[in-house]
């Protein structure tokens, strides 16, 4: 797996992906929607700055991350292939991703937020060396859901 630039074709790609409930919470909206209304990578100042795609051993799109400055902090954002999902990648995945963090920001913290009742996503992490430090509601699409901070953390990374 690599990181790549977050080019447009992989973009549109992205906003066609679906998800099964309840990960249908997931689905971006329609890549013309996301440029009209210039959200997330439909920016492309935020696309350049904050996102990159993840690439499998073929060159396939697989997945996307994002990379959210909060001083002294990266925030991880991160989206695998519905496709892909449960079939033992996360970890993988999620390393792939926490190292293109340390190599743009080597200082900070590294933390993402997962839902609560995400347990697929939650597994994955932990997995990946990431502990719950924190549980807190706030707003999604859908109302209002409770969420962890997860941060990384070394010494619980399975090898």
């Amino acid at each position: 797996m690599t990181i790549h630039t977050m080019e447009i074709r992989y973009a549109r790609e992205i906003c066609e992906w679906a998800y099964e409930e309840p990960f249908d919470i997931f689905n971006w909206p329609s890549w013309e929607k996301m440029q009209k209304d210039g959200i997330e990578f439909g920016d492309s100042v935020l696309r350049e700055e904050q996102y990159a795609a993840v690439l499998g051993g073929s060159n396939e799109l697989i997945g996307f991350a994002q990379f959210f400055p909060i001083t002294g902090v990266t925030r991880l954002g991160l989206g695998l292939r519905p496709d892909l999902c449960s079939q033992g990648l996360g970890p993988a995945f999620i390393r792939t991703i926490f190292r293109e963090a340390i190599r743009r920001a080597p200082w900070n913290e590294i933390d993402l937020e997962v839902l609560a009742w995400n347990t697929r996503a939650i597994r994955a992490y932990e997995r990946a060396g990431f502990r719950i430090t924190d549980t807190y509601s706030r707003g999604t699409p859908r109302g209002f859901a409770e969420f962890h901070c997860m941060v990384y953390d070394p010494e619980t990374a399975e090898v």
